[in-house]
């Protein structure tokens, strides 16, 4: 496995998809997984390479920037099995796994309004990459959405869907410029805040703690209560992408020899909990019961599509 950035221990997607490495392990005997992480986009191409020269029966790619990368590593090294994380990269080799985070986004944007004291919520991303934007769309979606049900005005600050555009902090592993920036977001009156920025987000965990109780996160990829638990007194709910299970389905498969093909690849739903709200944890009993089974309704009704989510940046 190749990471992204943010290193193996951002609490968020490079954690998740080692961990569905690991689990892997202890369903095929045959599994030996091992890791490099990217300290720069420079690292991505001769990291790949690397394992292809080690004979590795199956190379894992995390993150939506590395997909020309992987794409130009796999189409030179055809019988190589190859898996990435959050692109559509191409190739008869390249297994893509990709989630519609819009989904679950939409129920925590809904959650966030409903649970807001101020009546303004944010959100801000690491890059300004689809697979961090489509958690966007899908949070202001659900505010708005929430907006239009109860006839209020929750605000979102950091990001403005129509006109794609919003708060980036550029990194995915700079604490610092995620407590400066939450704390921005604080001094406009946001009270939930949804960081969407790998072990970045864990300075808005900082802002939040220091708070007394006022403001609260929502956190990405995996529950926050279990990768990032001494947070966990601020997580309102985690945007849970279940990297982890694709990945491990995915190693598994192909220690067994199995061909992974590109079409169609993995696409994460709520339908089939590739997406999903995490438990609300230390909030449980701080949420209203109204408020929760209208978030459990809305679920209903995304599956059953009487509830559109659409985001130009999901994948396809």
């Amino acid at each position: 496995m190749v990471t992204d950035t943010g290193g193996i221990d951002d609490k968020s997607f490079n954690a998740s998809a080692w961990a569905g490495m690991q689990a892997a392990k202890t369903v095929a005997s045959n599994v030996d997984p091992k890791y490099v992480a990217s300290s720069a986009q420079a690292d991505y191409e001769p990291n790949l390479q690397q394992f292809v020269t080690q004979k590795c029966n199956f190379i894992l790619a995390v993150g939506g920037l590395m997909g020309d990368a992987t794409k130009k590593v796999a189409t030179a090294a055809p019988t190589s099995q190859f898996g990435i994380v959050d692109s559509g990269s191409t190739g008869a080799n390249v297994y893509p796994m990709q989630f519609a985070t819009d989904e679950a986004a939409f129920l925590a944007g809904y959650l966030a309004a409903g649970y807001s004291k101020s009546g303004k919520v944010a959100t801000f991303g690491g890059l300004k990459i689809p697979p961090v934007t489509v958690f966007m769309d899908g949070f202001a979606d659900g505010v708005a959405y929430y907006n239009k049900q109860k006839s209020k005005s929750v605000t979102v600050l950091g990001w403005d869907k129509a006109k794609q555009n919003g708060t980036f902090s550029e990194d995915f592993g700079n604490q610092a410029k995620g407590k400066a920036i939450t704390n921005t977001f604080v001094a406009q009156g946001a009270d939930v805040i949804f960081p969407v920025a790998g072990g970045t987000g864990l300075g808005s965990g900082d802002v939040a703690k220091a708070s007394g109780g006022k403001v609260s996160v929502v956190w990405v990829d995996q529950d926050g209560c279990k990768s990032a638990a001494s947070y966990c007194s601020v997580f309102l709910t985690t945007v849970v992408k279940n990297i982890s299970d694709a990945v491990k389905e995915a190693v598994v498969s192909g220690a067994q020899g199995k061909a992974l093909t590109p079409t169609p690849g993995y696409r994460g739903t709520l339908a089939n909990n590739g997406v999903s709200l995490a438990p609300y944890n230390q909030f449980d009993s701080k949420i209203d019961a109204g408020l929760k089974a209208e978030v459990e309704k809305l679920k209903a009704d995304i599956i059953a599509g009487t509830v559109k989510v659409e985001s130009a940046n999901a994948p396809a």
